[in-house]
């Protein structure tokens, strides 16, 4: 099992049972129990969970987002295929605010090589669109949340009130046809509101097992998206209860 596959094993059975042992957890993932200390060493430094000596309790509660530092590697190839299909749909010339988020950093990759004026709402993104010779980047103001270095805040929703856009590409953390947009993070989900307000077009970038899934902050309903990029793995009711809503499904 790949080191980030089994650092998302030990989380998620932490964070189900409360804490775990460290002989449960090699039991569980097939490797050494030395290999299992050193991974929750590593959580233990993310502030994912607290080590006790045998085991470890978890400092995630249900309803919070893993930090950005495990969920970067988590689904990679996914999200590189959705940022893709994102690009596809943004025509050279463009004004684009792009929302913060693992997904959302793999569009600014995608991005890097076009002609387009870029505001991207984390610092992730900003390093990644640093160099792009083409392409005009605009840095909003803003606080950057620790490790997932989102810019929030009033200074952020000022910066986007201040400009119109082609188009807005937000990630989010939960999306159904019922609940609309929603996110874990109250900041964030302010920034996100600001950024839908800015654009003539929204585009929601997504992996499938997301939607479905309700966050605590209501960010938007789904009437406000315009599409929504996703992957084979977004339950069919869901897509279907998507489109009749309005929004256009892409799945790849």
């Amino acid at each position: 099992m790949a080191g980030t596959d089994r650092l998302r094993q030990i989380t998620d059975a932490v964070r189900a049972a409360g804490s775990a042992g460290v002989a449960e957890l090699a039991e569980l993932t097939g490797a050494s129990e030395m290999t299992i200390r050193r991974d929750l060493e590593a959580l233990a430094a993310q502030g994912v969970l607290e080590r006790y000596r045998g085991g470890a309790r978890s400092l995630l509660l249900r309803g919070e987002e893993p930090p950005f530092a495990m969920r970067v590697h988590d689904g990679l190839e996914i999200k590189r295929r959705i940022a893709a299909e994102a690009a596809k749909l943004i025509t050279d010339g463009e004004s684009v605010a792009l929302d913060s988020g693992t997904t959302c950093l793999e569009v600014a990759r995608a991005l890097k090589g076009r002609r387009l004026t870029v505001m991207p709402l984390s610092l992730h993104a900003v390093n990644a669109l640093a160099d792009a010779p083409q392409l005009t980047l605009l840095v909003p103001g803003g606080r950057p949340r620790q490790g997932e270095l989102a810019l929030t805040g009033p200074l952020t929703e000022a910066s986007l009130a201040s400009l119109r856009f082609d188009t807005a590409i937000i990630g989010c953390c939960g999306l159904d046809a019922a609940n609309g947009l929603t996110a874990y993070d109250l900041d964030d989900a302010g920034v996100k509101r600001a950024a839908i307000a800015a654009a003539r077009r929204v585009i929601a970038v997504t992996e499938g097992s997301k939607l479905s899934r309700t966050a605590l902050a209501v960010v938007a309903p789904a009437s406000a998206l315009d599409s929504v990029v996703t992957d084979d793995s977004a339950p069919q009711e869901e897509t279907e209860a998507l489109a009749a809503a309005g929004v256009t499904v892409r799945r790849v």
